[in-house]
């Protein structure tokens, strides 16, 4: 037995009352429900973030994927949805202080976070990239980073450039999720260890 679904044609809906379009972002409730006291003001804590983060549940740390040497951490401020970073355990700022296990662990790696993109999300391209030293823009310099961010075609449109916003379909959860299972999945197949 089929179940009926309705299926609501736009042109019944009452008409716009004024032009301006909603943007509907409901994960943002968690903050603005928050008790003035507990919104902080400034950083909790020093530690480093990429130190802190796989000191957590994989949940909580935002950790997509644990090697021996480096970790997948989904970005906290994504360029664009799905954004991830490589990262080494060990707090390094430089690529060149990284050993060869290290530094085979960390482009290995970012080549299975492309597998992964690609099996979850279907990107049409990626941008790569290492941000070395304040100076070059790193936003934590101090330890070793390496951005991958899936792009699509005509992902980008007015509201970065005109409302400074980007809009993300997406929760950083959900996505963590979806991309763990395809690193658990996906990694044995490049000889990538599972933590």
């Amino acid at each position: 037995m089929t179940e009926h679904v309705r299926i609501d044609d736009p042109a019944d809906f009452p008409p716009q009352e004024d032009t301006v379009e909603r943007l509907w972002t409901p994960q943002r409730m968690t903050y603005v429900l928050r008790n003035s006291e507990d919104r902080p003001t400034k950083p909790k804590t020093k530690e480093c973030p990429f130190c802190a983060g796989p000191k957590k549940s994989d949940e909580d740390g935002l950790i997509a994927w644990r090697g021996t040497h480096v970790f997948a951490i989904m970005n906290l401020y994504p360029y664009n949805v799905g954004h991830l970073m490589i990262c080494p355990y060990r707090h390094v700022g430089f690529i060149t202080e990284l050993d060869d296990a290290e530094l085979f662990e960390f482009e290995k790696a970012t080549t299975l976070a492309m597998k992964v993109m690609e099996a979850v999300s279907h990107p049409d391209g990626y941008n790569i990239g290492i941000n070395q030293g304040e100076v070059a823009g790193a936003g934590v310099a101090a330890h070793l980073h390496q951005h991958v961010v899936p792009r699509w075609n005509g992902d980008a449109n007015f509201m970065p450039i005109v409302a400074q916003t980007r809009t993300m379909p997406i929760l950083l959860e959900d996505q963590r999720a979806a991309y763990a299972a395809a690193f658990e999945r996906l990694a044995p197949g490049l000889n990538l260890p599972l933590a």
